[in-house]
């Protein structure tokens, strides 16, 4: 009778077997669909085909046995599958006694040693070479002064910016050239490389315009804990015939007639009645040619013709005569939002007319629901009851409870009790539904002419299938853009379960990679699931031996108030587990970009992938020679 320690080996090997099985099964299935793929990928798709195979199943019994033993437990086998498997079970048949040739009749496609090395040229071939000491590249998303300050861009290069990531939902050719302009000439001044992204706006599933508010401005000075004022409102008053931009920022522009303007110097007081009805009055602190800059120290509300009289000393200017008084002229119109709490209906319209805040009585209760356009009238044809819905990245969520070809009206479940403004033209996730639209729209097709002739690889926004990817190959391929690079956005819950088709799709071309949109994604899938989704991401990009970019709110704080969290550096230090990190644009993401280039540096002797690099411990040492 064979021992218990046999009897467990060869249950091991028996089901290492039936892995490598499976393996060639579906490896055998993907070549018979003669994908057309590029000769660079021709290893990694079947490394890919054998990691899903493997993944098919629930291997964590068999994972602690092995490493009982002192085998591999198989946790590191994304990049060399089979040849990971084939390892261990030739020890297994060494101590079993085993002739069973079975599993070793196909050559692996990656050896041990060659997954990290095919992962790192085809990073190279997207992203370029890595940057001196550093193995994570660095990509930055471009705000429109990048097109006019040379040096903001400049700073970004010399700070370790490899990429520069233009999105084209926002500003407009001219302006995308002059970032790439000021790219060029800084990459010559530093000596650094930098590639160009440019991400395709995609279809936009967006709320509609809202009905403009009162034409009112409200000033404010800044106060203390105990409301005593610590910095005058700053008002730029500007003639009605020729107005001026205010040279720097202030709490409220006012056209006034150019006459009235002429008569105020420096420290006249202006008294009105404001749209209140509340006594006010503020003070002339600078003249700036026919404009002059004013103070005020109490909150005041300004509309059109309200009436100013000029002040001088305690004296007032005789008014009589017209030109020591004016009245004030047109304000824009302020810019509305729906507030929405819990349990509150909104009426989502095909129409996109304007929609408005609800109607409530003077008890604060509904009489009116709020109602708003939506951007994609297909949303109507597709969209069913009970299924959720989401605003404003996450912000405000609800359940669809009825529809028509004209509305659809949701139930407001997510928000905060004292409810939440929606905004127009804000992002609309719906996880449960499925809309047939293209991911390239016409405007993509347009702004893809650019992109082909100016930067180096480009984002594909709401890629959900594998015929998206093929639109757009077939689009690259019309306009003679087969060489540009293309990153996968993953950013619905669609294209992360099509995931491993979307790749094999795209790897018609040489440069393919995988972004990680982890906002829309968190929306979509649940934030409780996103942690395991981009694990799920970064095993099957590694398995294919596509790089991974890290995007959405790293190091936010930082780039946009110049302090960051603690977890947002944490969060941040988890993107050495990817090919490249994004960073999104703020007033501080030149010190957002020294910092995240800091932190890769500092990580990557600790970490790689999903090993840890055991690098000497100081506190190790210490503890040695302490006793």
């Amino acid at each position: 009778m064979k021992s218990a320690e046999t009897r467990l080996l060869q249950d091991l090997a028996a089901q290492l077997r039936g892995l490598c099985a499976d393996m060639q099964t579906l490896e055998s299935s993907l070549v018979d669909r003669s994908l057309p793929l590029d000769k660079h990928h021709l290893r990694s798709v079947r490394n890919l085909a054998h990691y899903l195979a493997l993944r098919r199943h629930d291997i964590r019994a068999l994972q602690m046995e092995l490493a009982a033993l002192g085998l591999s437990s198989l946790g590191r086998t994304e990049s060399h599958v089979l040849s990971a498997i084939q390892t261990v079970l030739h020890i297994l048949n060494a101590l079993i006694g085993s002739g069973d040739q079975s599993c070793f009749v196909i050559e692996p496609p990656v050896k041990l040693d060659e997954g990290s090395e095919l992962l790192k040229k085809n990073t190279d071939a997207l992203l370029g070479r890595k940057p001196a000491g550093r193995r994570v590249r660095i990509m930055v998303t471009m705000p429109t002064e990048a097109s006019t300050d040379y040096a903001l861009v400049r700073d970004l290069v010399r700070s370790g910016m490899d990429c520069m990531r233009i999105n084209c939902a926002h500003d407009h050719p001219d302006v995308w050239l002059g970032m790439i302009r000021n790219l060029r000439e800084a990459t010559k001044e530093t000596g650094r490389s930098c590639r160009v992204e440019m991400d395709l706006a995609g279809p936009k599933l967006r709320t509609g315009p809202i009905e403009p508010g009162g034409a009112v401005v409200r000033c404010r000075p800044e106060r203390d804990e105990l409301g005593r004022v610590t910095k005058a409102a700053h008002i730029w008053l500007t003639p009605i015939e020729s107005g001026e931009a205010p040279p720097e920022p202030a709490a409220a522009t006012l056209q006034l007639p150019q006459a009235f303007l002429a008569a105020l110097q420096r420290n006249d007081t202006v008294r009105f009645r404001d749209a209140r009805n509340s006594h006010r009055s503020m003070c002339i602190v600078k003249v700036e040619g026919q404009s002059r800059w004013a103070e005020i120290r109490q909150t005041a509300y300004f509309v059109p013709e309200i009436e100013l009289h000029a002040v001088n000393g305690d004296k007032a200017h005789d008014v009589k005569a017209g030109s020591l008084s004016g009245r004030v002229g047109p304000i824009p119109a302020r810019a509305q939002s729906l507030r929405l709490k819990p349990g509150e209906s909104l009426i989502l319209t095909r129409s996109i007319q304007p929609g408005r805040p609800a109607v409530r009585d003077k008890d604060g209760k509904v009489t009116t629901a709020a109602r708003i356009g939506v951007t994609l009238p297909s949303f109507f044809e597709h969209a069913k009851a009970g299924e959720r819905i989401w605003f404003d990245d996450g912000k405000i969520g609800g359940v669809i409870r009825s529809v028509n070809s004209k509305t659809v009206r949701v139930e407001i479940t997510q928000a905060r009790p004292q409810g939440e403004n929606l905004g127009e033209g804000k992002g609309i996730n719906l996880p449960d539904t499925r809309i047939e639209m293209p991911a390239l729209t016409a405007e993509d097709i347009e702004h893809l002419k650019f992109v082909i002739e100016h930067a180096d690889l480009v984002g594909y926004s709401f890629v959900r299938t594998e015929d998206d990817v093929r639109q757009l190959l077939a689009r690259l391929h019309e306009l003679k853009g087969d060489s540009l690079g293309i990153v996968l956005k993953i950013e619905t819950r669609e294209a992360f379960e099509n995931l491993p088709a979307l790749i094999l799709a795209a790897m018609a071309l040489r440069a393919v990679g995988v972004m990680i949109a982890r906002g829309d994604l968190a929306v979509e899938c649940g934030y409780q699931r996103l942690a395991e989704v981009q694990e799920e991401i970064l095993w099957i990009s590694e398995a294919a031996h596509v790089p991974v970019i890290w995007a959405t709110q790293v190091l936010e704080s930082l780039s946009k108030n110049g302090i960051p969290s603690r977890s947002e550096i944490t969060d941040a230090a988890m993107g050495e587990r990817a090919e490249c990190v994004m960073l999104n644009k703020g007033p501080y993401v030149v010190l957002a970009v020294k910092t995240l280039d800091d932190i890769l540096k500092r990580m990557q002797a600790h970490q790689q992938k999903k090993s840890s690099m055991l690098r000497r411990l100081r506190i190790a040492s210490s503890f040695a020679g302490a006793v």
